[in-house]
């Protein structure tokens, strides 16, 4: 007989180890993970014997409770059997995410003084000789097989322990959009906590099915696409091969999810590059949309959802803020997106709102089991920083206490550095960063991403940023592909032509925007913007100008 989530869980399972316990006798036939479109994958009875064997394996080499094994891969079923023989058994997961450089994950295996690594064949390249060295163990997380070992530390003495609530489950390495990399100590009961509020926010259960899109090394991933679903017993789908539009929309066909979780840029794209044009281009379409507009966005509505694999209920959309104009537009075709709003230092989720409570423009109220309140109020506008506290809020910065007191208020909130305002119903609605903020010259507040939302929103525009250069605003755009023949450079006809798109994009902004927000110069950048896992662009990289001398 399976036990009730609802009676089971919050009384009984506090730690992952309980979680794993748990899942994999009560799931014990059902299929945990698979690979869309091929073989592979586990029963939850398989993942418990996988992860037990692996555990043994670690012991005999003297790698403990408390000890750190890291992991460096794709998301893939063997990620989360390196995840669980970690966790479940005392030790620490460093999940490290697979773009990262050769010297990111050095810095942070020297730094976490991790004894393990799983490391798949593909990032095996970013794992340097002299890291492989000091490691005790090298496991191919593909075929789960050693591949470099220490004999010397052959000693079968690695003691594992149950863990409890409070002790630490994963660092997690994050540089965000800042540039200075910070290791975030998330507790057991951090990540259960996560489990519990993202249950409260849309129940699933075991007949639903998961397709992973985003990499778990990301907590947004690992906490709400890993670490959910295997606590209801459901299985979760994974791409054979690396990420792209063709793979995803077959594995989107092929598996029929009914959950995903994506950043904004996926479904703008979606609807900026296919859905619009084919609407602006037809004139059936237009000529419905004035007369008919409920039944054109029924069916173009529907229309998405099919493209999704048909049986989708439950689109999450997090890691960024979604643009206003594509999320009235979703509005429109009534389809089942659902916003979050977190970071790592909370594991992640802070607020949310699922498809049936989505607000134009808002997170959602604050997520269960966490309080969020405004801090700094100003009385003009409303705005403030959003502060929260809850069983989800990390334990500190590994070996940064400075830092760690840095971003909690003298009552122990977390300081999240993102401003907002909230309503009457308690549903926030960010405005931007605190550090990102511009002081004008007249001392006003100006918010970039406010400006960035209204040139995203022109014609051929795909992503832009907006910084300050010696007092004056400067909007960096990425324009659509086709948008500029960039193999014209040097002509005159192309200098024409970029001119002639800088100047419209910027009267066309300085006429929406307030006096202070005006833009004094366009810049068109012809590479894509250098990004975080989750695509927020990485500001503090473009904020010199690199023609200065």
């Amino acid at each position: 007989m399976k036990f009730s989530l609802n009676r089971l869980g919050e009384s009984y399972i506090d730690t992952l180890a309980k979680l794993y316990r748990y899942s994999t006798s009560v799931f014990v036939n059902n299929k945990q993970s698979a690979y869309a479109g091929a073989e592979g994958g586990y029963t939850y009875g398989e993942f418990k014997r996988t992860c037990d064997g692996l555990s043994k394996t670690l012991t005999c080499y003297g790698i403990g409770a408390g000890d750190g094994v890291a992991i460096l891969a794709h998301s893939q079923p063997n990620w989360a059997i390196a995840f669980f023989c970690a966790t479940a058994f005392g030790r620490v997961t460093i999940p490290i995410l697979p773009d990262s450089s050769a010297t990111e994950v050095s810095n942070i295996l020297n730094h976490s003084e991790a004894k393990a690594i799983f490391v798949s064949k593909r990032c095996m390249p970013q794992l340097s000789q002299e890291c492989i060295d000091k490691l005790v163990l090298v496991i191919d997380i593909d075929t789960l097989k050693v591949i470099k070992r220490d004999n010397e530390s052959f000693t079968c003495d690695g003691r594992t322990s149950e863990p409890g609530a409070d002790d630490l489950a994963a660092l997690i390495y994050t540089s965000g959009t800042t540039g200075n990399a910070k290791g975030v100590m998330l507790s057991h009961r951090n990540l259960v906590h996560n489990i519990f509020a993202s249950y409260n926010c849309m129940k699933r259960n075991e007949k639903d099915r998961w397709l992973n899109v985003l990499p778990m090394a990301h907590t947004y991933e690992m906490s709400i696409g890993f670490l959910y679903p295997f606590y209801v017993g459901a299985c979760v789908y994974y791409l054979n091969r690396a990420l792209s539009v063709p793979l995803l929309m077959k594995a989107f066909k092929e598996v029929k999810p009914t959950t995903v979780l994506t950043v904004p840029m996926i479904i703008e794209k979606v609807i900026n590059n296919n859905v619009k044009p084919t609407i602006s281009k037809s004139p059936t379409l237009r000529w419905m949309e004035k007369t008919f507009p409920h039944l054109l966005y029924f069916l173009v509505g529907r229309r998405l959802k099919n493209t999704f694999g048909g049986k989708i209920d439950f689109f999450g959309i997090g890691g960024a803020k979604l643009n206003t104009e594509v999320e009235a537009f979703l509005r429109k075709l009534h389809f089942p997106y659902a916003i979050g709003y977190g970071m790592t230092e909370a594991a992640p989720l802070i607020c949310g709102a699922n498809p049936k409570q989505t607000q134009l423009g808002s997170t959602g109220p604050a997520a269960y089991g966490v309080q969020v309140k405004l801090h700094n109020v100003n009385p003009e506008t409303g705005e403030g920083e959003i502060i929260a506290r809850g069983d989800n809020i990390m334990l500190g910065y590994y070996k940064d206490p400075e830092r760690t007191r840095s971003v909690f208020t003298e009552d122990g909130w977390l300081r999240t550095n993102d401003l907002a305002v909230i309503d009457e119903k308690g549903r926030i609605s960010i405005k931007g960063r605190l550090s990102n903020m511009i002081l004008g010259p007249s001392g006003e507040n100006i918010y970039p991403e406010e400006i960035e939302k209204v040139i995203n929103g022109l014609e051929d525009v795909a992503e832009s940023l907006v910084v300050d250069r010696d007092g004056k605003l400067v909007a960096l755009v990425q324009l659509e592909e086709n948008a500029i023949n960039w193999n014209l450079a040097g002509e005159k006809d192309f200098y024409e032509r970029l001119e002639s798109v800088q100047k419209s994009i910027r009267d066309q902004v300085n006429k929406v925007v307030g006096k202070s927000s005006k833009i004094a110069s366009v810049e068109i950048q012809q590479e894509p913007f250098k990004k975080t896992a989750t695509m927020k662009i990485r500001r503090f990289l473009y904020r010199d100008n690199p023609n200065k001398k």
